[in-house]
């Protein structure tokens, strides 16, 4: 099996256990539910995931993958803190009914980790990986201009501001475009958090 094949059976997986997750919830579904919903043997799910929790681990990391991928583009020597807000903006957008579901697909399963701490725990390690692949990508934008500790400072800092802002409009029945949107509200944290950075001020301004 090629390795793109091998990724599209995971996200099949994925896409069903999110599907059962939102119908019936973590504690109603087994492993062999999502492993028939995906027309996959029960097998071929273990393959790939340690549990049922751990199968939508690929939905939750899509997002994360996305807005690296803009970060990796930008040139290096850009300014951080506009290279971050341009690529939270753009990756948290719902221009299309694709965008639309993935972030409501998202909300779905914040709700349900809320009462599962398996899949809080699947969310809280897609999130520690994301900010661990973010290190080197913030080191090459910054182009020798911060530290080590302040490159993890700036990718800790962006994680939990992306974080942050899908779990409280997770509890929210705010729609996926608006000021209450994930968009708005991640540039709302990544601000809030820069104000106390000086590396991630805009160039100009002091904090005074």
């Amino acid at each position: 099996m090629t390795e793109r094949r091998k990724a599209a059976t995971q996200l099949e997986i994925a896409h069903a256990a999110a599907e059962l997750f939102a119908t019936q919830g973590p504690h109603a579904t087994t492993a062999e539910e999502i492993a028939r919903h995906a027309g996959v043997a029960l097998r071929t799910f273990y393959r790939y995931f340690r549990s049922k929790q751990d199968a939508v681990s690929p939905l939750l990391a899509d997002g994360a993958d996305r807005w690296r991928a803009l970060l990796e583009a930008a040139e290096p020597g850009t300014d951080l803190s506009l290279a971050l807000e341009t690529a939270v903006e753009q990756s948290l957008a719902a221009p299309d009914e694709e965008a639309a579901a993935a972030l409501l697909r998202t909300r779905g399963l914040l709700r349900a980790a809320a009462d599962d701490p398996a899949l809080r725990a699947v969310w809280y390690r897609v999130n520690q990986e994301s900010e661990e692949r973010l290190v080197p990508v913030v080191a090459r934008l910054a182009d020798g201009r911060l530290q080590a500790m302040q490159v993890r400072l700036v990718a800790a800092a962006a994680t939990d501001a992306i974080r942050i802002a899908l779990e409280t409009w997770a509890d929210t029945e705010a729609g996926v475009a608006g000021e209450a949107a994930p968009a708005a509200l991640a540039i709302d944290c990544l601000r809030q958090l820069a104000g106390g950075m000086s590396v991630l001020r805009p160039s100009g301004d002091s904090g005074s």
